[in-house]
Formats: C-alpha cells, sequence, structure tokens
C-alpha cells in the first residue's frame, strides 16, 4: 500500500510540474525537470526504508527502482509527446 501511494504522490508532484510548466510556457521542460526532483523524493524513500523501517538494500532497491521509473516513464512520454 505504501509503495502504491509513493507512486500517487510522484504522479502529483509531476501534475504539479506540469502545471507550472503550462503557466510558464514551458511545458515539455518542465516534464524533464520532475525527473531529478523525483529521483531524489525516491531516493530518500529507499533510504528511509533502509535505514528506519529495517529493510536492507536488497529487498528495498526493487522497490526503489518501481517508485521512480512509473512516474518518471509518463513524464518522458509527456516530453516526448509535446515535442
Amino acid at each position: 500500500m505504501h509503495t502504491a501511494l509513493v507512486m500517487l504522490g510522484g504522479l502529483a508532484l509531476l501534475a504539479v510540474c506540469l502545471a507550472c510548466g503550462h503557466l510558464s510556457g514551458h511545458f515539455a521542460a518542465a516534464a524533464l525537470i520532475f525527473i531529478p526532483l523525483w529521483l531524489a523524493v525516491a531516493g530518500l524513500n529507499l533510504w528511509i526504508g533502509v535505514s528506519r523501517a529495517g529493510y536492507t538494500l536488497r529487498e528495498e532497491l526493487p522497490i526503489f527502482l518501481l517508485v521512480f521509473t512509473m512516474p518518471s516513464v509518463i513524464a518522458v512520454l509527456v516530453w516526448w509527446r509535446s515535442n
């Protein structure tokens, strides 16, 4: 359940980035700006899972890849379609 909520948070962050990009006239760039922001947030989630929740890096890494990849792929598709 936590993984789904984190991915929904990623989609919400993507929506905020795209809205800001739409308002500023840089819609495509906003989709690409989202990716390093989301990498930092997903990395923080990984760190919390390993340091505080007691998971090993080996257990948490596939979750990190899923959490990071799904919203990032959508961002790349938005960027690709807008160019």
